[in-house]
């Protein structure tokens, strides 16, 4: 039989797939559209098309501007110095796409073969959200008899203690709940639940986070086929993310960069929000990491990323599974994004430095090289940071509107491929928040690694209220 298809059909099923896309997307009824969201999508097009027009009025005005600076030394350096770091970026882009491509999250394995594991939920008033929490780590598919179940209270002044209790009424000897005499940070929180727990892997949740059925089976499972692994990082989904707009930004996800770490098997941060750990591999840096000092102050924040940096530095295989989701809370306003961000951006200046003492060196056996070049390239963002800042700067002095052009110009094609990650990966249209989360944090957070160096060895969460928890 043969079947015959009208080219223009085609086109007009296209054309009204793409037009019902948008429809969803500006015109939702639903819990995830509002009017102030229609508003700053809409906004958010409109500005990229602007900074279009500006760059095609305006691109004669790069060339001369380049012209004219290679008629001087410090010109020439500059833009030679450009070219390379925008070649370094490209292909330092590819490098991580191919590894993204091949990267394949481990199936879980059988009941029998589950390892027995420790769950650890530090909590800090979280209120009713750590009843949430416990509800779903007790509901997961996994073997109650391989499953110990900890939620510790870190000295909380609302009713964290009371809901802790509650949850241990309806679950019994499943959950063990113990209580911070005060406040001591999560470190230390998650320090006793170490010492109390008996599995033979550790998986710590952050008490804003809801877990699926099948994120634990599917979190440990890497151990079991990889005997070098000592860290797995799990895949954070923002929980709050029906109507609130920065949420809707931060939920276009790190599945792509945490995904290509993992080929390399060199994730360098393992989210607290969900994380396992080989308890064998924590209690080898245990002692170092609660005493971690940063220029002779205690270091209280950034736990996460320092026990996965320990880890790596044993040798150990540090991995992502993307089909253990975890979903949790995130800022809603500019006031509690920026200090998130301030606070990953000092643990990032402490753990590269640390770094940089081992990653090349003989560390671990096999290969080395990818993990030096994450090391790179995270790295080389911080030594740039006052250059390119300095270069911003002057560059809205000279031409602030090919300044504006360009840069949108640049965001536009950037974030077009989180975009075509996020739609390929989830099937919806909200990936187009990726294009006003570029603008924010070009033109609003832009300052964020420059100051988190200057301030590096400032201690404290900033905030620790709720939604702001890495």
């Amino acid at each position: 039989m043969e079947f015959k298809t009208d080219t223009n059909t085609i086109i007009n099923t296209s054309n009204k797939s793409f037009t019902s896309k948008l429809n969803n997307l500006f015109h939702s009824n639903g819990k995830t559209g509002s009017p102030q969201n229609r508003i700053v999508l809409a906004s958010t097009f409109l500005t990229l098309l602007l900074g279009v027009w500006f760059f095609s009025v305006f691109h004669n005005d790069f060339e001369e501007f380049n012209l004219v600076n290679m008629g001087s030394t410090l010109g020439v350096t500059f833009v030679f110095t450009a070219m390379a770091l925008f070649i370094y970026r490209a292909l330092f882009f590819i490098y991580t796409g191919y590894n993204y491509l091949k990267y394949k999250p481990v199936e879980s394995v059988v009941d029998y073969e589950l390892p027995t594991v420790t769950v650890i939920v530090p909590a800090y008033n979280e209120g009713k959200q750590v009843w949430d929490t416990l509800m779903s780590l007790a509901e997961s598919d996994y073997p109650e008899n391989k499953m110990q179940l900890l939620a510790i209270d870190d000295g909380s002044l609302d009713d964290t203690w009371s809901w802790m209790q509650k949850a241990k009424e309806k679950l019994g000897d499943r959950l063990e709940i113990c209580k911070q005499p005060e406040n001591k940070g999560k470190r230390h929180a998650l320090y006793r639940g170490f010492h109390l727990g008996t599995g033979e892997i550790f998986v710590t949740v952050d008490s804003d986070s809801i877990v699926t059925e099948d994120t634990l089976r599917n979190l440990v499972s890497p151990f079991l086929e990889d005997e070098d692994c000592g860290a797995v990082a799990g895949n954070i989904r923002v929980l709050n993310n029906k109507k609130a707009i920065l949420p809707k930004m931060l939920d276009v996800s790190f599945e792509f960069v945490r995904s290509a770490e993992s080929n390399l098997k060199s994730v360098l941060c393992t989210p607290g929000a969900l994380a396992a750990y080989r308890a064998k591999a924590v209690f080898k840096c245990l002692p170092e990491w609660i005493n971690q000092q940063f220029m002779g102050q205690p270091s209280d924040i950034g736990e996460d990323r320092a026990m996965t940096n320990m880890i790596l530095k044993q040798g150990k295989h540090v991995l992502f599974q993307k089909n253990a989701v975890a979903y949790t809370n995130v800022p809603e306003e500019y006031l509690g994004l920026y200090k998130m961000f301030i606070r990953w951006g000092r643990s990032n200046v402490r753990e590269n430095l640390a770094m940089a003492k081992y990653v090349f060196t003989d560390f671990r056996e096999g290969p080395k090289f990818g993990t030096r070049l994450l090391f790179i390239s995270q790295f080389s963002k911080l030594l740039m940071s006052y250059p390119l800042l300095i270069f911003m700067l002057f560059f809205v002095l000279v031409h602030p509107l090919l300044f504006l052009g360009s840069t949108l110009v640049s965001i536009l094609i950037l974030s077009t491929f989180s975009l075509l990650f996020f739609t390929k990966q989830y099937k919806t249209s909200q990936g187009f928040w990726a294009y006003t989360y570029s603008i924010l944090y070009t033109f609003g957070l832009f300052w964020i690694t420059p100051y988190a160096i200057a301030t590096a060895n400032r201690r404290g969460w900033l905030t620790r209220g709720l939604a702001e928890k890495k």
